[in-house]
Formats: C-alpha cells, structure tokens, sequence
C-alpha cells in the first residue's frame, strides 16, 4: 500500500483528502505545518506529500527546501495544492510533480497522484 503524507493547517481540507485517498487504497498520514512535515518524514517516509503553501512555523517553500536536503528525501514526489495559481514557475524549479489551485479538484489529484508514483523508465 502507497503511502501519502498530506502536510496541510485546513482541517476541513485534511478530513476531505483523508477520506478521498483512503478510499483509493493510500495509507494517509497527516502533519498541520512543515516543521511537523519533516519530523513526520523522519520517522515514517511516504512515497507520495500532498504540501499546502501558507501554513504556520513553516511554510511550503521552505519545506520544500529543507526537504530536498536529505538525500534520502530528495526525489520525494510532491503534488503542492494551493490558492497561489501565480506562483507556478517558483513550483516548477523546485521539481514538484505537480501543481493544483485548491479548492481540490479530485478527478484531476488522483490521476496527478498515479503518475507521480508511477514506475520511472530509465
């Protein structure tokens, strides 16, 4: 089973994405902040991180960043959800598999979450 880490401070957002990709078989966990995110993936790497931008202590940039400094985190698929649609280049330079303006949009997250996780051909 898939394992996806939602880092997301919208409680309502998290409940709607808990029950969606537990429904299409993903193991789910949750953190509400970055700072949270990257002691949750130290102690339990996901294959796949649904990152929401604007959060508290640490934001989705940044956890990004910090992200990409463990090696063993760094070609970590992340699919980013956010209101900020005018912000999509800085996404694309930081190699996001992909980006969604919320609110969710589950026939277009599911088949993003797929292909992130799809097989890579060498």
């Amino acid at each position: 089973m898939k394992k996806i880490m939602i880092v997301d401070d919208d409680h309502g957002e998290v409940r709607l994405l808990e029950s969606r990709l537990s429904k299409e078989g993903f193991a789910v966990s949750h953190a509400e902040n970055g700072e949270d995110g990257l002691a949750l993936l130290k102690k339990d790497r996901p294959d796949l991180i649904v990152l929401d931008v604007e959060m508290p202590k640490m934001n989705g940039y940044t956890f990004i960043i910090e992200m990409r400094k463990d090696p063993d985190c760094a070609d970590l698929p992340v699919i980013v959800l956010t209101s900020h649609s005018e912000n999509q280049a800085i996404f694309q330079r930081r190699g996001i598999a992909s980006y969604l303006v919320k609110p969710v949009n589950f026939n277009l997250l599911i088949p993003k979450i797929h292909a992130a996780l799809a097989p890579k051909e060498s």
